[in-house]
């Protein structure tokens, strides 16, 4: 049956054998077609990069918005003493700003690889901390260098980790400016919820201790012979630690600590019953 098709009398010419007239104009047909398939998938290519170019600006119209928020509170705590010193309406034009860049990412879990790391405090409202400042500003003896809080919990499938309070102070002549010594609270924490932390509060340790140029030469004059006692307190001064354990022989204290953003490099927190707002930015690891 398949040659009867092929070579049936209806067909005076076999299509293996066709002119070139015929050739001539399959070929025309041929390149009409081809073109306007082309011209079609042409016109769908530039439709893709049109809406693939489109979509990249998109998202960089929302960084760069986030961004805006993110500097508008740096912008508005800048002036404050980190805090300290703050009239009622800079603490509005705070919480307002905070709540812009909180409401961002709201309902999203938290990363603990991303919170692993050092943070360094810009802000806060927290009345434990701003004490310090304010023991600081009246107290010519004692100084308050940088606050961080350090989070170790990268690749916890435990959700926790460790939490350590960070503050570098110093007594003037005595320690080196404001790096004189480091108080740390260590505390450990466990995910209780998508954003809220459980504290428990483990010691506090006072190490780093930094003594001054002066009394260093107090203790062992550069112009006299260091004897071997001058060195052993020099030596013990700069490897002193004390720990201190958090209410020992009891359950260790512990409270709720609400992480409102997290992003590679802001984080913002709350202490839950009113305990104060906290606004850190990323810094680099201490140890």
């Amino acid at each position: 049956m398949g040659m009867d098709l092929v070579f049936n009398s209806s067909s005076p010419v076999p299509p293996l054998l066709c002119s070139s007239s015929s050739r001539r104009h399959t070929h025309n047909n041929y390149n009409f077609n081809f073109k306007c398939s082309s011209n079609v998938v042409n016109r769908r290519r530039r439709k893709l990069l049109s809406i693939s170019m489109a979509m990249p600006s998109a998202a960089q119209a929302y960084d760069s918005e986030l961004e805006n928020k993110k500097h508008e509170l740096l912008t508005s705590v800048r002036d404050t003493q980190r805090g300290l010193l703050t009239t009622p309406l800079q603490r509005s034009s705070i919480e307002e700003a905070l709540v812009n860049v909180e409401g961002t990412n709201l309902g999203h879990p938290i990363d603990l690889n991303n919170l692993d790391g050092t943070w360094r405090l810009q802000y806060t409202s927290a009345s434990d901390v701003l004490i310090l400042f304010q023991a600081a500003a009246t107290l010519p003896f004692f100084q308050v260098g940088q606050i961080f809080q350090k989070f170790e919990c990268r690749d916890n499938s435990n959700g926790g980790g460790v939490i350590r309070n960070i503050v570098q102070w110093s007594i003037p002549n005595l320690l080196e400016e404001q790096e004189g010594a480091t108080l740390l609270v260590s505390a450990k924490f466990t995910l209780v919820s998508v954003r809220n932390i459980y504290l428990q509060f483990q010691e506090i340790t006072v190490q780093d201790i930094n003594i001054s140029e002066q009394l260093q030469a107090l203790i062992a004059p550069a112009i006299l012979p260091r004897s071997f006692i001058n060195l052993q307190i020099l030596q013990y001064l700069r490897a002193f630690k004390a720990q201190i354990p958090v209410s020992p022989g009891r359950e260790s204290v512990g409270g709720l600590y609400y992480l409102s953003y997290l992003d590679d490099n802001m984080l913002l927190g709350r202490a839950v019953g009113g305990g104060g707002v906290f606004v850190f930015t990323r810094a680099q690891s201490l140890y």
